[in-house]
């Protein structure tokens, strides 16, 4: 087992870019970028649908995407809904609920730490936090949102 962090694919370095100016690995497997936003899978809760709507086209349209990072994408819409859920319990019965002997802290809460800590794990591994997000270098990103690209031509110096 090899010590430190964990290597950034290289996708992900052409993605965020290489700062650390590290060696590239030109061997390793490539996957390629989806065209098409898939479906969310039919057991994913609507909240979790909900989820996906909203964050799927931006990563596929940001290149982000592959086919084997849908199984991340799965989990974390998966998450977003049971948190959700949890929040909602909360809301309802409040964060104390009646126990045997006793008042006790509401299961819900629990849920919902455990479904934040999963939202940010599998989010971060997207690049839909503002850190990872940060690190994104998105193509055509800095010009579509340069407002003085039209006053010198659209060309670059």
């Amino acid at each position: 087992m090899t010590r430190g962090r964990k290597p950034k694919p290289s996708h992900l370095k052409a993605v965020q870019g290489n700062p650390g100016k590290r060696a590239i690995n030109h061997d390793e497997p490539v996957a390629e970028d989806l065209l098409e936003v898939p479906l969310p899978p039919e057991w994913l809760h609507p909240y979790g649908i909900e989820m996906w709507e909203k964050v799927a086209p931006w990563l596929v349209s940001s290149k982000i995407l592959t086919a084997s990072d849908i199984p991340n994408l799965e989990a974390y819409c998966a998450a977003y809904a049971r948190w959700r859920r949890s929040e909602e319990d909360i809301a309802k019965n409040g964060i104390v609920v009646p126990g045997m002997n006793s008042d006790v802290k509401n299961p819900a809460c629990t849920e919902a730490n455990a479904s934040l800590k999963q939202m940010a794990m599998f989010g971060s591994a997207l690049g839909l936090d503002p850190a990872s997000r940060a690190r994104l270098a998105v193509p055509g990103a800095k010009d579509a949102s340069n407002p003085f690209k039209a006053l010198i031509g659209g060309k670059k110096r």
